[in-house]
């Protein structure tokens, strides 16, 4: 897309490249080393654990050369002395792939950090009721493509609940939610990741009071083909301070799989991204200088990688935008061009190039609904009533990159109801889970 204006944008690209800081939160260097024999009481504390039991860590640094893996168990507390004193570093770690792995019901882990996993922080899988809270999850070394993919990382799990915690450095997304059922997400810190917060293939999550910032991309919502769960539904992200995501986005490809890696299309500067989503609802989060966009609607088509799955559409629908605060930043901070998605943006919008959108909608529609995108098939409802000079964006892409069009009016995306995302739904699973 839109090759022929790249070496012009090359030659802009230094002026807009630029990253705030991501520091660590602490400095792991400073605990007492735990001994060898602390170390493998730990391991076995893991192997040996009995239904209804308690792990306790008590502070200190633990350099761990395994796994630690809790397989199959019901209702484990396993409790640290606090993310600044219990750290388990696995920088060591020769085999395997997540630093510590969960099948289980009724799990909590809390007050711990884990550190330099060569795979995953922490995956939970196939858990029923899995609570992550005060976890710091990091890679030490700052932002390398080595880095493990996930940070915290639940997939194909139900009653999901993660709460005041910190992930850092990830190479895909810091606090990422798969194929999983009744979520939230609240109170927590992603930074200096290629994704801060991602909900993929998800019913009914809740996603509220978390900072993102300086990831290249906030916050995702993605349906992406080809997996063991379909489409997500029910998803709503609100009262969230999106910020500075301006990250360089230092994901690698995988292949030229049914998805690829996804998330390597994902442009610096992305506030909020939408791809294949449905039936989402934002509204008043904070969405502050994001160089790029502070939210994208867009379907699957964009990502260039085969559209086609049972129980699986490539379009976004069903999104509802209300009551939020947009901020572009300064003059300076100038579109990304990295990405083909960026320089769409920069070169394509529909208020000038290299001008930095509040609201941007790839106007991809599906056309057995409707012959014409004006009457809104795709049920996108964008109601911003207090910002008055909101720039929005729709393109028409609709014959590819030869005649790419772009307009700004979004009245037909106006003039709508907005429909929470599953509100009564999400109640229950507050009751249920809180």
């Amino acid at each position: 897309m839109i090759r022929s204006l790249f070496l012009f944008s090359l030659g802009l690209l230094l002026l807009s490249c630029g990253s705030e800081s991501t520091e660590q939160t602490y400095d792991s260097s400073t605990l007492r080393r735990a001994t060898l024999q602390e170390v493998e009481a730990l391991v076995e504390a893991f192997i040996l654990a009995e239904d209804s039991s308690t792990i306790s860590i008590p502070s200190g640094f633990y350099d761990l050369h395994t796994q630690l893996i809790l397989d199959n168990k019901t209702s484990v507390q396993i409790k640290g002395a606090g993310m600044d004193q219990t750290v388990l570093s696995f920088r060591n770690l020769k085999s395997g792939g997540e630093g510590v792995k969960i099948v289980g019901k009724e799990i909590t882990i809390e007050n711990l950090s884990i550190e330099d996993a060569p795979g995953d922080g922490i995956k939970a899988q196939h858990t029923d009721g899995i609570t992550f809270r005060k976890i710091n999850v990091t890679w030490t070394n700052g932002d390398k493509s080595k880095n493990g993919t996930y940070a915290i990382y639940p997939v194909q799990c139900k009653n999901v609940l993660i709460e005041e915690c910190i992930a850092s450095h990830s190479k895909d997304a810091g606090i990422y939610v798969g194929q999983s059922e009744d979520i939230v997400v609240k109170n927590s810190l992603a930074f200096g990741n290629v994704a801060g917060i991602e909900i993929e293939n998800c019913d009914r999550a809740e996603v509220y009071g978390n900072t993102a910032r300086d990831n290249a991309g906030g916050i995702l919502v993605f349906n992406l083909p080809g997996l063991p769960k379909g489409d997500g539904r029910k998803t709503r992200i609100y009262d969230n301070d999106i910020i500075d995501n301006n990250h360089e986005n230092f994901a690698t490809s995988i292949g030229d799989g049914p998805n690829g890696n996804t998330v390597t299309m994902i442009p610096p500067g992305s506030g909020i991204v939408l791809l294949a989503a449905k039936e989402v609802e934002i509204f008043n989060n904070r969405i502050l200088r994001n160089k790029t966009y502070g939210v994208a609607i867009a379907s699957y088509q964009v990502t260039g990688f085969p559209a086609k799955a049972p129980n699986w559409s490539p379009y976004t629908s069903d999104i509802s935008l209300h009551d939020n605060e947009y901020d572009r930043g300064s003059w300076s901070s100038l579109p990304d061009l990295t990405r083909e998605l960026g320089q769409l943006v920069s070169l394509y919008n529909a208020h000038g190039w290299l001008k930095t959108q509040d609201i941007i909608y790839d106007g991809i529609w599906d056309e057995s609904l409707a012959s014409s995108i004006d009457s809104n098939p795709m049920r996108i409802c964008i109601q911003e009533p207090s910002i008055k000079d909101l720039r929005f964006t729709r393109f028409y892409l609709m014959e590819g990159e030869d005649n790419i069009e772009s307009f700004k009016d979004y009245a037909p995306f106006e003039d709508c109801k907005p429909s929470p995302a599953g509100l009564d739904s999400l109640r229950i699973l507050h009751s249920k889970i809180l």
